[in-house]
């Protein structure tokens, strides 16, 4: 087993001399390799006090850790839903170049396709580096990898409390519902993942860790104890902003890609008077998790690791909450695709906040090239601790985040773009329309900026892998059945 000062005096000529007069906090990195504490959330839309996403919401924990960090405001997943997403993030590879484009089981990700089988999961890099790695939750899409992590504290494979109860909502296909439940944080999963990893805080490492807690909220269904629904009293709750007629002018393959007819819709929800309330659970379930953050972060600030441990923190995705009429991820539009990431490195340099571009892909080069390690020529994303050194470093590229073969979006830090499989297009100006509620694809004053934006496009358009797989609508589930080669 290596110790931590030959392990240090081993990788300390890894970082140039140029680096380290760039960046002074990796300056200090050079003395000791820092720890890493990586904390994911599911179905976390910028209803983030720090983000400003939503006037409602109490997030004081988070906010917290954006006070001493980078809050990236235009971080964007790879995928919009769960599975490609976290695959793309822990393999550091694109779901354009692995053809996992829907959910896959963790032990499978490897045998996707040849790049996948080549690839090196995050946690086992650093492993490999002389790390002692430990994780607890949902850090893949179901839990971990076999062998990925050196400890892990387990997932209930529950989305909601330990004694489920059906309470407003119970089509087949989604565990989509809101409400008070149960009557205790104790009896919700996430409570015991922060407690996991409060319990590793406190222990003796002997090398330098890296920690991964996978939390389930705000995945649905939205139900927490009552005193979180307290917190945003329904008649303070603000509804997002909706247009009627919003989809007119988008192209008929994005009607049938975001088409889940398990989902709510928010014309049901607005008939039925029940908007406030899925806001209102939406935002409880964000706050409750703010608690279980609060309790991690409490105890790292405790134990003798406080002053050298990189935190990050990332959902893998937005959520529609009533945007686009629609309840669901699952689209290639911002609020599907937008997520919270926030960096804070080992020596914090305080509050930054970046608009910048930037893809949760980019999340596996950059905390590696944080902790000093070797690049993994592998890798497809960017190294961002520039913009964690100076947020406002200038910044010439796109997030793109994929959602089935060939369909992809592209975002700056004004345009979004949007190119399906068949070429339709779309295309919004965030100056002009934050909401996304005028398509400008058509138009031909702005072509040039198309052109531009398609250079951003993965030039590989991997097959859809059959270890790959999600049927939820018709368009999905006939591109599953054609790669598996059977009906499913």
């Amino acid at each position: 087993m290596l110790n931590r000062r030959n392990f240090i005096i081993g990788g300390a000529g890894l970082m140039t001399a140029a680096c380290a007069t760039k960046f002074d906090w990796l300056t200090e990195l050079k003395k000791e390799y820092p720890n890493v504490l990586m904390l994911v959330l599911d179905d976390l839309n910028n209803w983030v006090g720090a983000l400003g996403g939503h006037p409602n919401a109490k997030t004081p924990n988070i906010d917290r850790l954006a006070a001493q960090g980078t809050t990236f405001t235009n971080a964007h997943a790879p995928a919009p839903l769960c599975g490609p997403s976290r695959a793309s993030i822990m393999t550091g590879l694109a779901p354009s170049t692995t053809g996992i484009y829907g959910h896959v089981h963790d032990n499978d990700i490897k045998s996707a396709n040849d790049k996948a089988a080549q690839s090196i999961f995050l946690s086992e890099y650093f492993k490999q580096h002389g790390y002692y790695t430990a994780a607890v939750g949902k850090v893949f899409h179901q839990a971990v990898a076999d062998g990925s992590f050196d400890a892990f504290g387990g997932r209930v494979h529950l989305f909601g409390p330990y004694s489920p109860t059906p309470l407003k909502w119970d089509k087949k296909g989604t565990s989509t519902d809101w409400g008070a439940y149960p009557e205790k944080d104790e009896q919700m999963p996430d409570y015991d993942s922060a407690q996991w990893l409060v319990e590793q805080l406190k222990m003796k490492h002997d090398k330098p860790f890296f920690m991964a807690g996978g939390f389930l909220r705000p995945h649905v269904p939205w139900t927490v104890p009552q005193k979180w629904f307290d917190m945003h009293p329904i008649e303070d709750i603000q509804l997002p902003p909706y247009l009627k007629n919003d989809m007119d002018d988008i192209p008929e393959i994005a009607k049938r890609i975001t088409e889940f007819k398990m989902m709510p819709t928010t014309e049901w929800a607005i008939e039925n008077n029940e908007w406030k309330n899925i806001v209102q659970a939406y935002l409880a379930s964000v706050s409750f998790v703010d608690s279980c953050v609060g309790m991690v972060l409490d105890a790292l600030e405790n134990s003798e690791y406080a002053n050298n441990t990189a935190v990050v923190l990332w959902g893998d995705h937005g959520y529609d909450i009533g945007e686009k009429n629609r309840f669901a991820k699952m689209a290639l539009w911002e609020t599907s695709t937008r997520t919270p990431l926030i960096i804070k490195p080992p020596k914090s340099q305080g509050k930054q906040v970046s608009a910048q571009p930037v893809s949760l892909l980019d999340l596996y080069p950059t905390l590696i090239s944080m902790c000093g390690l070797p690049a993994n020529p592998q890798l497809e994303g960017r190294d961002i601790t520039p913009l964690v050194a100076k947020a406002d470093t200038q910044w010439q590229h796109a997030a793109v985040t994929t959602f089935g073969p060939n369909n992809h979006a592209v975002k700056t830090d004004r345009y979004r773009y949007i190119r399906y499989e068949d070429g339709s297009e779309e295309l919004y100006d965030h100056k002009t329309d934050p909401n996304e509620w005028k398509n400008l694809a058509n138009l031909s004053q702005y072509q040039t900026i198309k052109q531009d934006l398609r250079k951003h496009l993965p030039k590989e358009n991997a097959p859809w892998s059959p270890v790959s797989q999600f049927r939820s609508n018709d368009y999905f589930r006939a591109i599953t059945e054609k790669a598996v080669g059977k009906t499913l």
